[in-house]
């Protein structure tokens, strides 16, 4: 990145979609080119966990061929957390402004991706949300609709946190709110990782816009929801939330970090 590309990109500067990988073969190549069509001035790092599908290798020639394409090549699977920790760091270490989290099935539109920039002018982290007016989701039985909803207000209620989509993954974070957010710390892994960062979020006092976005299920491919994900995430959000009442009920403030100042 020269200064031309940083006055190109804006005042936040550059922008980086993180897309974590695993077994996504069927997927990659679509996503990363909506991506590019949708946010041509962003950056793409691909995460792949060692996919034995050939994912990394379509990575790789996707940035072959495009120089705003990057791939970062993991050892193996350990998990959606892991994957963009070490996104976040990879971002941070060559000073991206934006980083931004996406999921390469489709699910989160990189359409919508520019709603989600704008929005961060104002903010310090802003969610795609599936459940503020104007959200949605396409494609997802009753059964699964109840479940996240029932977990984002489970975990916003025992947490304390006022957001309505706690759990949704497609999120766009300035760098300076990262640096604040005492990564190191994190050990959450799947779905729970999202319900960390953004209680961490709101500890540290960042303010935290959700922006409605419409979440399409996959039509290719397997989804990484499993038994393990969802007890991690039941008994993490548990204690993080028995842990906080107990801190409001003994007059303790969390620890933390002050959040980051906009300008």
């Amino acid at each position: 990145m020269n200064d031309g590309d940083q006055r190109r990109y804006g005042p936040l500067g550059t922008a980086l979609v993180i897309i974590p990988t695993f077994n996504e073969a069927e997927n990659i190549a679509s996503i990363v080119s909506r991506v590019r069509a949708a946010v041509p001035a962003a950056d793409i790092l691909v995460a792949d966990d060692n996919s034995p599908d050939g994912t990394g290798k379509i990575a790789d020639e996707l940035a072959a061929a495009d120089d705003q394409v990057n791939v970062l090549h993991r050892k193996g699977k350990e998990g959606l957390g892991a994957a963009y920790l070490a996104g976040f760091r990879w971002g941070i270490e060559r000073d991206y402004g934006v980083l931004v989290e996406m999921d390469a099935d489709g699910s989160h539109q990189p359409e919508e991706l520019p709603r989600l920039l704008t929005a961060l002018k104002g903010a310090d982290l802003v969610l795609g949300s599936r459940w503020v007016p104007g959200g949605r989701v396409v494609n997802w039985p009753t059964t699964r609709k109840m479940i996240s909803r029932g977990g984002s207000t489970y975990s916003r209620v025992l947490l304390g946190v006022p957001i309505r989509d706690v759990t949704g993954g497609y999120r766009a974070f300035r760098r300076e709110t990262l640096e604040h957010l005492g990564l190191d710390a994190v050990a959450s892994q799947g779905y729970c990782f999202q319900v960390d960062l953004a209680r961490r979020a709101v500890a540290a006092g960042c303010h935290v816009v959700e922006v409605p976005i419409t979440f399409v299920e996959r039509e290719l491919g397997d989804s990484k929801m499993s038994k393990d994900i969802f007890v991690e995430a039941l008994w993490r959000v548990t204690a993080w939330g028995v842990e906080s009442r107990a801190n409001r009920l003994l007059g303790r403030k969390p620890a933390g970090p002050p959040g980051p100042a906009r300008p």
